[in-house]
């Protein structure tokens, strides 16, 4: 029943603005327009001028007939253009679909075709992948970045991306999106399992959680960001849109190399990246020499799975401050922070990293993180012990899965989005993964974390990386076994290994087989542990 605090009070273009991450840009460029906005090579470009080269792409855009609601995709690595896409590409009211660079042109030509790209921007580097996509997808527009870090390559597309930026106007009078709920990017899942899914973002979310990146941080004006993370992995964590919140600084990087890494630390002042867990390790195991100079505190974050706590302890030793972030694709990237607590700093350098292994808690502008028996609906119980699934809930969550109304509706069930991670909830309220549900181990009826397995190898320093998963058993059904990448000049041997998780694990935990080599991963750092799993036909377990 309406009140008096209904009547006369309805919304307004005085009082009500669809929330978008577009006016972040607007804002940067009209209060600090002088200011450093993108270092890449020899371009060192202020945010009056990125401003106005995203209007330029809007336009343009417009242009050549992309409105509101269609697609334009972007195989770009961390460049300029890949920064100006995120805005411009929404400012024509379209929807930015960043594509993984490291996937076949197979997948890429069916992501295309599912989100019915108009245009694609594709940077020189992958020349041959756009010329077979403009064959094969009818009625793309293809747009050549020949990028001042890129590799040289034979014309190809329809044009290339300064000439379609010169045809735009730079005063372009972009419009903010009608409805916050209107689509900004589109994402596709991996696709281990049957055709990738499309997530789709909305105004509201990406906002929401570029806003939650700066609390979680405490990030003050200016920061100076390093792009260790691919923006293409959930439009990179909502980072760009991040940092034109704060009008800080966008360090271009094509390519993760970790004395290239520490060189652009030290030379450009950088105090913020975001990576995964194989990034960290790689700069931990770095020579230390790669890291003298560094000018003062550099924070990181780290996510996209459990990160080992002996790896958290030595970023520590190292004098970098890294925050464990926990999310998926379908909640835009983190959307969980293990928040730090005072308390912490009263523990053993070990036990402060054991708690920040966790996942943690709500982002400050999501609703809910918790963990859910997955049949009931209800919460597990605070014991640390009890296993549930993983649940979202909030603002910062997608719209859904395009053209795809039953995984929708799954992924939603019950009023929460369903992540497929299986953890628990500790005694503090604090959530930790224990595995996905299908990477849990049941051996003679006992569930086994492969996630706690891992840790545990992770604990010997001989090694770099570490994979764990079932192996078939004819006793036990099925039974743990690893798969170990070693530092550089180390040496160790399988019964070694072995011995040492007999230290920290129960007996049933330990590994009964340890497998030496590279392990396969994702062009973000995951462990590709469905290609392990095929390796030793872990679905063929005999049920006990």
């Amino acid at each position: 029943m309406p009140t008096d605090y209904d009547t006369g009070l309805a919304r307004n273009p005085a009082n009500y603005v669809p929330i978008t991450p577009l006016d972040f840009i607007a804002r940067a460029a009209e209060v600090y327009g002088d200011r450093l906005a993108i270092v890449h090579g020899t371009v060192r470009q202020n945010w009056r001028d990125t401003y106005a080269r995203c209007r330029r792409l809007a336009s343009a855009l417009t242009r050549a007939g992309v409105g509101k609601g269609d697609t334009v995709a972007a195989l770009l690595p961390n460049t300029p253009a890949m920064v100006e896409a995120h805005f411009g590409v929404p400012m024509a009211g379209a929807v930015l679909n960043a594509l993984n660079i490291r996937l076949d042109a197979a997948n890429l030509v069916f992501m295309l075709r599912h989100g019915e790209a108009k245009v694609l921007l594709a940077d020189t580097e992958f020349a041959d992948a756009a010329r077979q996509m403009a064959r094969e997808v009818r009625g793309l527009k293809v747009i050549a970045v020949e990028d001042v870090l890129g590799p040289d390559a034979e014309r190809f597309g329809d044009t290339d991306y300064e000439s379609f930026l010169a045809s735009g106007d730079p005063e372009f009078d972009w419009k903010m999106p009608g409805d916050e709920w209107d689509a900004i990017a589109l994402n596709y899942t991996s696709g281990t399992t049957g055709d990738p899914k499309g997530v789709v973002y909305h105004h509201r979310g990406a906002a929401m959680n570029a806003i939650s990146n700066i609390l979680e941080w405490d990030m003050a004006k200016h920061p100076v960001y390093l792009w260790t993370l691919p923006m293409f992995h959930c439009n990179g964590w909502c980072f760009p849109w991040t940092v034109a919140a704060r009008a800080g600084v966008n360090v271009c990087l094509r390519k993760f190399e970790p004395k290239l890494v520490f060189d652009l630390m030290r030379d450009e002042g950088v105090t913020h990246y975001c990576a995964a867990p194989i990034v960290h390790t790689a700069l931990v195991n770095a020579p230390p020499s790669w890291r003298e100079g560094l000018r003062g505190p550099v924070r990181g974050m780290v996510a996209g799975a459990p990160p080992p706590a002996a790896v958290l302890a030595q970023m520590e030793a190292m004098g970098f401050d890294l925050s464990h972030v926990y999310g998926l694709t379908e909640v835009y990237g983190p959307a969980a922070v293990c928040a730090e607590q005072d308390a912490w700093h009263t523990v053993s350098q070990e036990e402060r990293a054991v708690l920040k292994a966790r996942q943690g808690v709500r982002y400050h502008l999501q609703s809910g993180v918790t963990v859910l028996d997955p049949d009931t609906m209800q919460p597990v119980p605070r014991d640390g012990e009890t296993i549930g699934e993983i649940m979202f809930r909030g603002n910062i969550c997608m719209k859904g899965y395009l053209k795809n109304d039953k995984a929708t509706r799954e992924a939603f069930a019950g009023g929460w989005f369903h992540t497929g991670d299986l953890g628990v909830c500790m005694p503090d309220g604090y959530i930790k993964i224990k595995d996905r549900s299908k990477d849990i181990i049941i051996s003679g009826g006992e569930n086994i974390s492969s996630v706690e397995v891992e840790d545990a190898l992770y604990r010997h320093p001989a090694v770099l990386a570490a994979a764990v998963v079932a192996q078939p058993d004819a006793k036990w059904g099925e039974t743990p076994c690893a798969f170990v990448e070693l530092k550089d000049g180390a040496s160790v041997t399988a019964e070694e290994l072995i011995a040492h998780c007999r230290t920290l694990l129960a007996g049933f935990k330990v590994p009964k087989a340890v497998y030496f080599g590279p392990l396969p991963k994702t062009s973000t750092g995951k462990i590709q542990k469905f290609e392990l799993r095929k390796k030793m036909q872990s679905n063929a377990a005999i049920d006990v």
